[in-house]
């Protein structure tokens, strides 16, 4: 064979060859088949379907109160809920200060999420004097756990469990949150009330915080330093209004005369209102009360007889017997 005929053998062999370019775009060639469509939609579908069950999760988590969130304090409404504290006494409140600022805030408070349109969005159910201290010394955002209460009632429970727990509420402080749930209409009574706010404490205590509720509706708006009222001094108050509602008169007047500095000169006003000799004394122009007295020496019995018994006479006479 020629040379000539070598060369036109060779060209057209070249012609007939696959052209590489079609086959191996940009020049490289693939080593493995791309991935049908099916399976590329079927792994985006499972990574959805991953993400959609976190978000879940997560949601639920928080719905339940899992969750520790932190959050601005300005986005807080600490008015939210009436607060069954009346205020916070200044010692506790400084130790409380001196222990977030050495070890931070270890406990976080309670909000419930009002919504986006809300402002603040948060409302606070439990924590107020944490809120409190956290303020005072400068701190920009809470710890906060979210919760989802069916009610306000469930509300009001959850706030008020927490400071049953550290025992420093007073009587009067748990009559009055009873008071302001009734007025906002979360309860329709003062038996169901106090049996959703307090179920968890004893019969004999309902009674009492029952019995200071009757003090909180006639003096309230003109006590000074209502949380230190003693459990003793106020059921002889309460028992007092109970007896004689004129004695709310009596009282409110005698504040007003005396404008006391302080709680001792305050429960001091009060209970000389309350004396048993106040309300058993005759009234001017009226018919002394008849009253026969018997003292059976024997028996070491005495008997109290007559028309001027009643039962006011009988509750101030039980109230005077208590104090000697």
């Amino acid at each position: 064979m020629t040379d000539a005929q070598k060369e036109t053998n060779l060209a057209e062999s070249v012609s007939k060859a696959p052209e590489t370019k079609s086959a191996f775009p940009l020049g490289v060639a693939q080593t493995s088949p791309r991935p049908a469509p099916i399976a590329q939609v079927a792994g985006d579908a499972a990574v959805t379907a991953a993400l959609a069950e976190m978000t879940d999760m997560v949601t639920q988590a928080r719905t339940e109160g899992r969750i520790v969130e932190r959050l601005p304090l300005s986005a807080i409404d600490l008015g939210h809920l009436v607060r069954d504290r009346l205020k916070a006494q200044s010692e506790d409140l400084e130790a409380l200060k001196s222990s977030l600022k050495a070890r931070g805030q270890q406990v976080p408070v309670e909000v419930l999420d009002r919504g986006s349109k809300a402002s603040p969005r948060y409302g606070l159910i439990s924590g107020w004097r944490r809120m409190l201290a956290l303020s005072e010394i400068g701190v920009d955002e809470v710890l906060a756990v979210v919760r989802e209460p069916k009610s306000a009632s469930d509300a009001y429970v959850a706030m008020i469990e927490e400071n049953e727990i550290r025992s420093d509420i007073s009587f009067y402080e748990r009559a009055r949150i009873v008071v302001k749930a009734l007025e906002q209409g979360v309860y329709s009574d003062p038996k169901s009330a106090l049996q959703s706010l307090f179920a968890n404490v004893s019969r004999a205590k309902r009674s009492k915080i029952k019995s200071f509720i009757v003090l909180v509706e006639a003096l309230d708006d003109v006590l000074r330093f209502p949380t230190s009222i003693s459990e003793k001094n106020g059921l002889v108050i309460a028992k007092a209004l109970q007896t004689d509602p004129s004695v709310a008169d009596k009282i409110r007047e005698s504040l007003s005369q005396t404008q006391p500095e302080n709680a001792e000169q305050e429960i001091a006003v009060l209970l000389k209102a309350c004396r048993p000799t106040d309300l058993i004394k005759p009234a001017q122009n009226k018919v002394p009360r008849q009253i026969s007295l018997h003292f059976d020496t024997d028996a070491k019995r005495i008997e109290l007889s007559g028309e001027g018994i009643d039962a006011a006479f009988l509750s101030a006479l039980e109230s005077w017997l208590k104090k000697q």
